[in-house]
């Protein structure tokens, strides 16, 4: 496939990125310093560099000042197909126009959405229901693994990260002091395989995932009541770090599932709708999971979730009241639809793992030239870089992460920090010329953060 270069994102690499006013530059700070005054509860990558952003288009990002970035971040793995697709906002402009919310009636671009999705999805994945974010969808979908299976216990992946309600937090590691020192009972955490820092390796090295199994099938006998509903994984880990499994361990995973009668429920409001190259990240593995959960992407910026359910557990759904106030509303729906079309009429699947062979060029030469830069990761465009102290002991390097971040922010990259492990999430639609600018900005930037630090 030859160097992707749809018009609505040809960018002048002359003029992006521009730094006009460093920043964050003075309306930047005036603006944010408003906003605080009643606005809490910032991430950290906003606390990280406070600028303000005025406006996107396809790649890029202009703040208030009139400073120009290219985005590195999609808004957080959200606009996956880039900042105000042009079809992708005149549909929502025009139902928008025309009719909002009709809670959960039928409409027809409803209808087609759920066609569309039969047609795209994998296998039997033919149940749909539709929420507003991630959080609710993950909710959902554990309610209708208990309601198919009639049990109650969950297993899930130390790291990985569902969302930051009850049920979501309980499937990950407990930071809040708001739902108390302890998860909801009946949820259980067990280890994945991480091949840059495995907790069980062969006589070679190499990352034993058959060890996991073994331990999960110990912890589901001496651990769990036997009334496990569902094992819930993301396939690639987010907040994790980007962390890519062997690729033998889902199949693994999928096979220990079935054997034990338990559901297998992806989450991948992160790595759904073309962010790994696959409409599915699940596919990578030739594994269909019995419950998928839909996200970000999916409306390309416009709140719209989905959980999606195999046949055998449609109807499941109809005992867990499934329905919500704002999901599957025909702006929702036109959104996602939109985001479908786009993907496979641009052939957007195809160039993600074209920029995936892109960037894992350049960061595998990184990992050979610099100290720093001790493990890259890629699947399509989710991307995880981690920094040490030093390659043998692995020993995380925190200082430089944040020193790698803000100094790329400040010469126009627009992207996710994560302590010593540097994520990055463009967006699908990113032309090569301007992904090899971005991979330029970041090597600059670690080459003057290891001047300044080792």
């Amino acid at each position: 496939m030859g160097t992707y270069s749809p018009k609505p994102y040809q960018i002048d690499l002359t003029q992006w990125p521009r730094i006009v006013a460093p920043p964050p530059g003075p309306k930047s700070k005036a603006l944010h310093a408003r906003c605080c005054k009643h606005f809490k509860g910032l991430s950290g990558q906003v606390k990280l560099f406070p600028v303000a952003f005025e406006e996107g288009s396809g790649c890029t990002l202009t703040d208030v000042d009139g400073n120009r970035y290219i985005d590195f971040s999609s808004g957080i793995y959200v606009t996956t197909l880039g900042h105000c697709h042009p079809r992708i906002t005149e549909q929502v402009q025009y139902y928008a126009g025309k009719l909002m919310n009709c809670h959960d009636f039928t409409t027809e671009i409803k209808t087609r959405l759920v066609e569309k999705m039969a047609q795209a999805l994998p296998g039997d994945l033919k149940g749909y229901q539709f929420y507003d974010c991630g959080t609710a969808a993950v909710e959902a979908g554990l309610r209708v693994c208990r309601a198919a299976t009639g049990k109650h216990e969950f297993i899930s992946c130390f790291y990985d990260f569902h969302g930051k309600t009850y049920g979501a937090v309980s499937l990950a590691e407990i930071r809040s002091p708001v739902y108390g020192p302890t998860r909801a009972p009946g949820f259980h955490m067990v280890p994945r395989p991480n091949p840059y820092r495995p907790m069980w390796t062969r006589a070679d090295g190499s990352i034993d995932t058959d060890k996991y199994i073994e331990f999960y099938d110990e912890y589901f006998e001496h651990g769990t009541a036997h009334q496990v509903a569902a094992f819930v994984v993301e396939p690639i880990q987010g907040w994790g770090g980007s962390v890519i499994p062997p690729d033998d361990f889902f199949p693994k995973l999928k096979a220990f599932c079935e054997r034990r009668k338990i559901l297998l429920m992806a989450d991948e409001v992160l790595t759904s709708m073309g962010r790994t190259g696959k409409i599915l990240c699940m596919e990578h593995w030739g594994v269909l999971p019995d419950v998928v959960t839909l996200g970000k992407g999916f409306g390309n910026g416009f709140p719209v979730t989905a959980v999606a359910v195999r046949e055998p557990f449609m109807e499941s759904f109809e005992s867990i009241s499934a329905s919500s106030s704002y999901g599957g509303n025909p702006m929702a729906s036109a959104a996602a639809l939109a985001c479908f079309e786009v993907i496979e009429d641009e052939g957007l699947l195809e160039h993600a793992q074209e920029l995936e062979r892109l960037f894992l060029r350049r960061m595998e030469a990184w990992k050979q030239r610099y100290p720093i830069v001790g493990d890259a990761r890629c699947k399509g465009c989710l991307m995880g870089l981690e920094l040490v102290k030093d390659k043998a002991t692995k020993e995380p390097f925190d200082a430089a992460g944040k020193m790698v971040y803000q100094r790329a922010f400040a010469k126009g990259l627009a992207w996710v920090p994560a302590g010593h492990i540097l994520r990055m999430s463009p967006p699908i639609v990113m032309p090569n010329d301007v992904a090899e600018k971005a991979m330029d900005i970041i090597e600059e930037s670690i080459v003057e953060t290891q001047k300044a630090l080792c």
